[in-house]
């Protein structure tokens, strides 16, 4: 029971450190893009007007990449998903091994 409630309290340290990241990297997103938003339109620092865009556009992907993995792919492939595989897989295992047996025994009373 303490090792369930050991991984219960694991698997929420972990699942809140991801969490945190993820609003970290919200906030760094946000006052990085008004950053180069300003630097691109107020000090022109490059000839082409449309850089600061191309980067937000991209940081803005992985941002995207990011929060999919924590909130949809961490949340339905966690430890129960795994376990609940794991047991599925065994579980065809066993039984197509029964089946053999159930195969050979036949065989033998022949």
């Amino acid at each position: 029971m303490e090792k369930e409630l050991h991984e219960q309290y694991e698997y929420a340290r972990r699942r809140i450190k991801q969490k945190k990241r993820l609003y970290f990297h919200f906030v760094l997103f946000v006052l990085g893009s008004l950053l180069l938003f300003i630097a691109n339109k107020f000090f022109e620092i490059a000839v082409d007007s449309h850089w600061s865009i191309w980067i937000i556009t991209i940081w803005l992907f992985l941002f995207i990449l990011h929060f999919i993995k924590i909130f949809i792919t961490d949340r339905f492939m966690n430890k129960n998903w795994e376990r609940e595989q794991i047991d599925r897989l065994v579980a065809l295992q066993q039984k197509k091994l029964d089946q053999l047996q159930t195969q050979v025994n036949n065989d033998d009373l022949k």
